[in-house]
Protein backbone atom coordinates (compact mmCIF):
# COMPACT_ATOMS: atom_id res chain seq x y z
CA UNK A 1 0.00 0.00 0.00
CA UNK A 2 1.27 3.64 -1.04
CA UNK A 3 2.09 6.41 1.80
CA UNK A 4 3.29 9.87 1.53
CA UNK A 5 6.49 10.33 3.55
CA UNK A 6 7.91 14.09 4.47
CA UNK A 7 11.52 14.31 4.68
CA UNK A 8 12.22 17.10 6.90
CA UNK A 9 15.16 19.34 7.95
CA UNK A 10 16.69 22.87 8.24
CA UNK A 11 18.36 24.17 5.37
CA UNK A 12 21.92 22.52 3.98
CA UNK A 13 20.98 18.95 5.08
CA UNK A 14 21.38 17.46 2.00
CA UNK A 15 17.40 17.01 1.18
CA UNK A 16 17.75 17.30 -2.66
CA UNK A 17 20.98 14.88 -2.50
CA UNK A 18 18.43 12.37 -0.70
CA UNK A 19 15.72 13.20 -3.43
CA UNK A 20 17.62 12.29 -6.55
CA UNK A 21 19.21 8.98 -4.90
CA UNK A 22 15.45 7.89 -4.50
CA UNK A 23 14.80 8.91 -7.56
CA UNK A 24 18.29 6.62 -8.82
CA UNK A 25 17.03 3.77 -7.07
CA UNK A 26 13.96 3.45 -8.58
CA UNK A 27 15.39 4.05 -12.07
CA UNK A 28 18.01 1.61 -11.48
CA UNK A 29 15.91 -1.27 -10.99
CA UNK A 30 13.84 -0.30 -14.53
CA UNK A 31 10.62 1.68 -12.61
CA UNK A 32 9.70 5.47 -13.53
CA UNK A 33 9.53 8.60 -11.47
CA UNK A 34 7.92 12.03 -11.78
CA UNK A 35 9.97 14.86 -9.72
CA UNK A 36 8.09 17.89 -9.36
CA UNK A 37 10.05 21.10 -7.82
CA UNK A 38 8.60 25.23 -7.45
CA UNK A 39 8.55 27.64 -10.32
CA UNK A 40 9.66 29.96 -8.08
CA UNK A 41 13.61 28.19 -7.18
CA UNK A 42 15.16 29.87 -9.56
CA UNK A 43 18.65 28.67 -7.97
CA UNK A 44 18.43 25.98 -11.21
CA UNK A 45 17.44 26.27 -14.68
CA UNK A 46 13.46 25.96 -15.28
CA UNK A 47 12.68 22.21 -15.10
CA UNK A 48 16.01 21.11 -13.41
CA UNK A 49 16.66 20.72 -9.77
CA UNK A 50 20.42 20.18 -8.71
CA UNK A 51 22.22 19.45 -5.13
CA UNK A 52 24.99 21.36 -3.51
CA UNK A 53 27.50 18.09 -4.21
CA UNK A 54 26.06 18.23 -8.16
CA UNK A 55 23.61 15.78 -8.82
CA UNK A 56 20.92 16.99 -11.26
CA UNK A 57 17.88 15.82 -12.75
CA UNK A 58 14.92 17.06 -14.98
CA UNK A 59 11.31 18.39 -13.33
CA UNK A 60 8.19 18.92 -14.10
CA UNK A 61 8.09 22.76 -12.32
CA UNK A 62 4.80 23.86 -10.28
CA UNK A 63 3.39 26.81 -8.91
CA UNK A 64 0.45 27.65 -6.27
CA UNK A 65 -2.56 26.57 -9.04
CA UNK A 66 -0.99 23.28 -10.46
CA UNK A 67 -2.92 20.80 -9.60
CA UNK A 68 -0.90 17.56 -8.49
CA UNK A 69 -3.76 14.94 -8.61
CA UNK A 70 -5.54 15.63 -12.21
CA UNK A 71 -1.67 16.05 -13.79
CA UNK A 72 -0.49 12.84 -12.62
CA UNK A 73 -3.62 10.89 -13.37
CA UNK A 74 -3.58 12.47 -17.06
CA UNK A 75 -0.31 11.31 -17.84
CA UNK A 76 -0.03 7.86 -16.00
CA UNK A 77 -1.67 5.88 -18.91
CA UNK A 78 1.61 6.79 -20.82
CA UNK A 79 3.91 5.68 -17.86
CA UNK A 80 2.56 2.06 -17.45
CA UNK A 81 6.42 1.50 -15.07
CA UNK A 82 5.45 4.79 -12.88
CA UNK A 83 6.33 3.65 -9.04
CA UNK A 84 6.97 6.77 -7.49
CA UNK A 85 6.32 10.79 -7.05
CA UNK A 86 8.78 13.20 -5.77
CA UNK A 87 8.45 16.88 -4.60
CA UNK A 88 11.52 18.81 -3.90
CA UNK A 89 11.19 22.01 -1.61
CA UNK A 90 7.30 20.58 -0.49
CA UNK A 91 7.23 23.31 2.01
CA UNK A 92 6.30 25.65 -1.15
CA UNK A 93 3.19 23.66 -1.80
CA UNK A 94 -0.44 24.63 -0.70
CA UNK A 95 -2.81 22.96 1.38
CA UNK A 96 -4.77 22.07 -1.74
CA UNK A 97 -1.92 20.82 -3.35
CA UNK A 98 -1.30 18.40 0.14
CA UNK A 99 -4.32 17.40 -0.30
CA UNK A 100 -3.85 16.62 -3.80
CA UNK A 101 -0.75 14.36 -3.53
CA UNK A 102 -2.38 12.75 -0.42
CA UNK A 103 -4.98 11.74 -3.07
CA UNK A 104 -2.47 10.05 -5.13
CA UNK A 105 -0.99 8.07 -2.67
CA UNK A 106 -4.58 6.97 -1.62
CA UNK A 107 -6.78 7.01 -5.28
CA UNK A 108 -3.76 5.99 -7.12
CA UNK A 109 -2.10 4.03 -5.08
CA UNK A 110 1.34 5.84 -5.71
CA UNK A 111 3.85 6.61 -2.74
CA UNK A 112 4.88 10.20 -2.77
CA UNK A 113 8.12 11.02 -1.20
CA UNK A 114 8.12 15.07 -0.39
CA UNK A 115 11.52 17.05 0.81
CA UNK A 116 11.17 20.46 2.04
CA UNK A 117 11.80 22.60 5.13
CA UNK A 118 9.83 22.40 8.53
CA UNK A 119 9.82 26.18 9.37
CA UNK A 120 11.01 29.40 7.93
CA UNK A 121 13.35 31.96 9.07
CA UNK A 122 11.57 33.25 11.91
CA UNK A 123 10.82 29.86 13.03
CA UNK A 124 7.24 29.74 11.73
CA UNK A 125 5.76 26.93 9.60
CA UNK A 126 5.43 27.02 6.05
CA UNK A 127 1.60 25.87 5.10
CA UNK A 128 2.68 23.24 2.63
CA UNK A 129 4.97 21.46 5.97
CA UNK A 130 2.22 21.95 8.31
CA UNK A 131 0.22 19.46 6.42
CA UNK A 132 2.71 17.65 5.83
CA UNK A 133 3.52 17.34 9.06
CA UNK A 134 0.17 16.26 9.93
CA UNK A 135 -1.28 14.14 7.11
CA UNK A 136 1.78 12.32 6.28
CA UNK A 137 2.13 8.61 6.94
CA UNK A 138 6.12 8.34 7.37
CA UNK A 139 7.89 11.41 9.14
CA UNK A 140 11.38 11.28 8.48
CA UNK A 141 14.03 13.89 9.58
CA UNK A 142 17.28 14.81 7.27
CA UNK A 143 19.71 15.79 10.34
CA UNK A 144 22.24 18.25 9.88
CA UNK A 145 24.34 20.37 12.66
CA UNK A 146 24.89 23.73 13.92
CA UNK A 147 28.03 25.63 13.83
CA UNK A 148 28.10 24.39 17.39
CA UNK A 149 27.69 20.50 16.79
CA UNK A 150 24.27 20.20 18.10
CA UNK A 151 21.92 19.06 15.62
CA UNK A 152 20.13 22.17 13.72
CA UNK A 153 17.06 22.57 13.50
CA UNK A 154 16.09 26.16 12.34
CA UNK A 155 17.12 28.11 9.74
CA UNK A 156 18.80 31.59 9.87
CA UNK A 157 18.29 34.13 7.31
CA UNK A 158 21.43 36.49 7.10
CA UNK A 159 22.15 39.22 4.96
CA UNK A 160 25.59 39.80 2.81
CA UNK A 161 27.30 40.61 5.65
CA UNK A 162 26.27 36.87 7.09
CA UNK A 163 24.19 39.23 10.45
CA UNK A 164 20.43 37.43 11.28
CA UNK A 165 17.68 38.88 9.62
CA UNK A 166 14.53 39.18 11.52
CA UNK A 167 11.94 40.73 8.96
CA UNK A 168 10.36 40.28 5.64
CA UNK A 169 8.57 37.81 3.10
CA UNK A 170 8.72 34.30 4.22
CA UNK A 171 9.96 32.93 1.10
CA UNK A 172 13.07 34.67 -0.16
CA UNK A 173 15.31 31.86 -2.35
CA UNK A 174 18.70 31.06 -1.35
CA UNK A 175 21.37 29.04 -0.57
CA UNK A 176 24.28 29.12 1.92
CA UNK A 177 24.82 33.03 0.69
CA UNK A 178 21.60 33.28 2.25
CA UNK A 179 20.47 31.03 5.15
CA UNK A 180 22.75 28.88 7.69
CA UNK A 181 20.91 26.06 9.91
CA UNK A 182 21.27 26.69 13.61
CA UNK A 183 20.46 24.60 16.85
CA UNK A 184 17.17 26.51 18.70
CA UNK A 185 19.73 28.07 20.88
CA UNK A 186 21.90 29.67 18.90
CA UNK A 187 18.64 30.71 16.34
CA UNK A 188 17.23 32.32 19.80
CA UNK A 189 20.55 34.18 20.42
CA UNK A 190 20.31 35.58 17.45
CA UNK A 191 16.79 36.60 17.18
CA UNK A 192 17.05 38.19 20.40
CA UNK A 193 20.37 40.52 19.54
CA UNK A 194 19.75 43.74 19.65
CA UNK A 195 16.00 43.77 20.76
Amino acid sequence: MAKLYFYYSAMNAGKTTTLLQSDYNYRERGMETLIFTPCIDTRVAPGKIASRIGLKADAISFDNHFDFFQYILDLKPTLPRLQCVLIDEAQFLNKTQVEQICRVVDDLNLPVLAYGLRSDFKGEPFEGSKYLLTWAENLVEIKTICHCGRKATMNQRVDAFGNPVKEGAQIEIGGNDRYVALCRNHFNQAFKQDR
